[in-house]
């Protein structure tokens, strides 16, 4: 209305319900928790710690992703998000259990979103003029849908959300740093094609010209596609990390210079190196305009390798120390100088017992503890004691219960599992206690 407009005075009916209804009110109000106390009950209702959950009634979402969380014991306040976004026929429940990054969680306090398709290819949409733009109604809406939950769930660090992904996932994480700059702070991609290289317009989601490396542009043209996605943005564009196998023979191994080339274009820096080197034995790292753990673009060549390049325990960190999430989060457990495991397994025919004893043979206490061991194939834990497991299969970290969590030096604690198997009932074959190798007897 504008702003001269006289006002009406409340008709007399009005002016009388108003005067009941404030004392009312103001006793509703003084009774109400406070908001802060309301939040907080919230976010412990919203997931358990320490095992992925499912997430629904997570906002906007016209393709029907599913929503997967992990968040750690000792999540940080305000902590970091990191979205991990899986490979065709691949879930978010495999992306949890193939890579490493909720026991990296676990260490440094943020929090982990695995999005999952539900479409039969189990593929994102990284090809449709949908997918492609702003708010245009695909896999995108979805992802940032999730974010948005998290940041007002758990009163995240919008500055600090990043995505990662393999294959399909890398493409989509590609996507996502182009769609939404003023979302994600940087992005790690694991086999992946430039953004829009994987456009179609038939419905298709496969591009022949692409995934075959044929598919050339100047940077300028590429950085162009990006910038089209979001047009009008003039803001701060998220740091990217590019990896690439020589021997790629699914998304072949032309795409990573292209990738280089557009992002490069996009974070306005030299297509230079500004450094060179070998980080690991057939590994050769360059970076664009900057030599440090954060420049704008790192890019990790791996010679001889193909399209299944991620390899367990050893690339995670990595993307954690160019995200700068590795000097994050609680304290870091306290690290035996010695430690020795135990474990007699008892079988039958599709279940089996697990007891184990950890002992400190080092010198100094130990004040809480996680053990991590890799469960044979086939093998699901259904129950245990003296300790908490998760997941249940594949890699599981055993956390202390509040009763056990000291070690003196010389001392043990026994726990132990009750599992199902398919055939192999062999025990863990090692262990790490908080990140320490331990012997095995």
């Amino acid at each position: 209305m504008p702003g001269n407009t006289a006002r009406r005075p409340l008709p007399s009916v009005l002016v009388a319900l108003y005067g009941a209804l404030v004392p009312l009110l103001a006793a509703l109000l003084l009774a109400a928790p406070p908001a802060a106390a309301r939040d907080g009950a919230a976010r412990e209702e919203a997931a358990p710690t320490a095992t992925l959950t499912e997430i629904t009634d997570f906002g906007a979402n016209p393709s029907n992703l599913e929503m997967y969380l992990y968040v750690p014991e000792s999540v940080t306040p305000n902590p970091a998000v990191l979205v991990a976004v899986h490979y065709c026929t691949g879930s978010g429940p495999a992306m949890y259990n193939g890579t490493e990054y909720a026991s990296l969680a676990d260490r440094h306090g943020f929090i982990v979103v695995y999005p999952s398709v539900t479409r039969s290819s189990k593929c994102f949409d990284v090809s449709s003029p949908q997918a492609l733009r702003r708010g245009g109604g695909s896999d995108p809406v979805g992802i940032k849908s999730m974010v948005d939950w998290v940041l007002d769930t758990y009163d995240a660090d919008p500055k600090r959300v990043f995505a990662t992904g393999i294959s399909s996932g890398a493409m989509m994480t590609n996507v996502l740093l182009g769609v939404y700059p003023d979302v994600f702070a940087a992005g790690a991609a694991f086999a992946g094609v430039p953004f829009g290289c994987f456009a179609t317009t038939d419905g298709s989601e496969w591009n022949s010209a692409c995934a075959n490396g044929t598919v050339t542009r100047t940077p300028q043209q590429w950085g162009d596609l990006v910038r089209g996605a979001y047009p009008g943005y003039t803001g701060p564009r998220p740091r990217m990390q590019l990896w690439h196998g020589t021997e790629d023979d699914v998304l072949r191994y032309p795409n990573f210079g292209e990738e280089i080339k557009q992002w490069t274009d996009v974070l306005g820096v030299s297509r230079t190196p500004a450094s060179t080197d070998t980080p690991a034995t057939g590994w050769t790292r360059t970076r664009y305009g900057a030599t440090g753990d954060r420049a704008p673009v790192e890019a990790i060549s791996l010679q001889g390798v193909g399209h299944n390049l991620y390899a367990y325990g050893t690339m995670g960190a990595r993307v954690l120390t160019f995200f700068g999430l590795d000097g994050q989060g609680p304290a870091p457990q306290p690290q035996p100088s010695g430690c020795k495991v135990t474990v007699t397994t008892n079988a039958w025919n599709t279940g089996l017992t697990a007891s184990v004893t950890i002992t400190n043979t080092g010198s100094a206490a130990i004040n809480g503890w996680k053990l991590g061991f890799t469960l044979p194939g086939g093998q699901t834990i259904t129950g245990g004691w003296g300790a908490t497991y998760a997941p249940t299969s594949g890699a599981v970290t055993a956390t202390n219960a509040a009763y056990n969590g000291s070690l003196a030096p010389g001392a043990s604690v026994s726990i132990g599992y009750q599992a199902n198997h398919s055939g192999n009932s062999a025990s863990p074959g090692a262990f790490t206690l908080n990140g320490t190798a331990c012997t095995t007897a």
